[in-house]
């Protein structure tokens, strides 16, 4: 390889002068040794890259805090916000909820039992769900979710909902079924498919009783979908089953769920429910 030419040539003696450094303070500076605070900083920051990738950049400072807490970490909240900006990180803009369902008011009878109750006492007490739109080069395709509201695990998707819905939970008692007034949602089909359920309605003009459902498709679209050009049903249809089947369902740490995942959430429930009936059988 030829050499530069000496006028692209620059000594270290020049660059220390241009920065205005001496020689034994770059000296010095080379040969320092990070103190036991810096090395730790340092340990900080490294875990809290290897979280926030891990969450897909989706964490923000709470729950990077609580996986810190998890791997033994002493440290608050705000001190790992300042460090996410400094190395300018930080959470998916979380946009606050806006009414986007439509009312077909065609029914006046039609009942709210769930009224903003929001916590049920156990899982298949009450499912709720949404229809969202989702733009593909080659126009728009339906997803249809359905939630369970004690652990807001997503327990079907896409096509033949409510089918696949009882079919994964085994489903054999009575439980409330909520959904705003849309007309697939008031259809004669709808009715079948939900039958011996307890079908709830928001109220007119009043969605906020389906916020927990519409809320997790605008999670979906800002932390997931928003980052690709979507080419087809296909690659929509791959998009969402890895963010709902390999992250948000059992990975992703809910503070609903006391900073566990849907999966986890349950998963609780169902140890203690079994420890209750080995102490009520001993």
């Amino acid at each position: 390889m030829a050499e530069l030419p000496q006028k692209h040539r620059v000594s270290v003696s020049g660059v220390l002068k241009i920065l205005g450094v001496s020689r034994s303070g770059y000296r010095a500076w080379k040969q320092r040794v990070p103190s036991v605070s810096e090395k730790h900083r340092d340990h900080i920051k490294d875990a809290i890259k290897q979280i926030y990738d891990g969450s897909r950049q989706n964490y923000g400072a709470p729950k990077i805090t609580e996986m810190l807490h998890r791997q033994g970490e002493s440290i608050a909240e705000k001190t790992v916000g300042n460090y996410m900006r400094q190395m300018g990180i930080k959470a998916q803009w979380v946009k606050p909820y806006t009414v986007t369902t439509i009312d077909s008011d065609f029914n006046s009878e039609l009942q709210n039992i769930l009224d903003e109750q929001f916590n049920p006492s156990r899982p298949d007490a009450v499912w709720v769900s949404d229809i969202t739109y989702i733009w593909t080069y080659n126009g728009f395709v339906y997803l249809t979710s359905i939630m369970d509201l004690y652990s807001r695990k997503i327990i079907a998707w896409v096509l033949e909902c409510v089918n696949k819905a009882k079919q994964m939970r085994n489903v054999t008692s009575p439980l409330v079924f909520h959904s705003d007034r849309g007309i697939q949602f008031v259809s004669q089909a709808f009715q079948k498919v939900t039958e011996g359920m307890i079908n709830s309605y928001s109220k007119k003009a009043y969605p906020w009783d389906n916020a927990c459902i519409e809320s997790f498709h605008s999670l979906l679209k800002r932390e997931w979908l928003n980052r690709f050009k979507i080419f087809d049903y296909k690659h929509a249809y791959r998009l969402v089953f890895e963010y709902i089947e390999t992250f948000y369902n059992t990975v992703r740490i809910h503070s609903h769920c006391g900073y566990l995942s849907p999966d986890e959430y349950e998963k609780q429930y169902r140890n203690k429910l079994l420890e209750l009936e080995q102490k009520l059988a001993g």
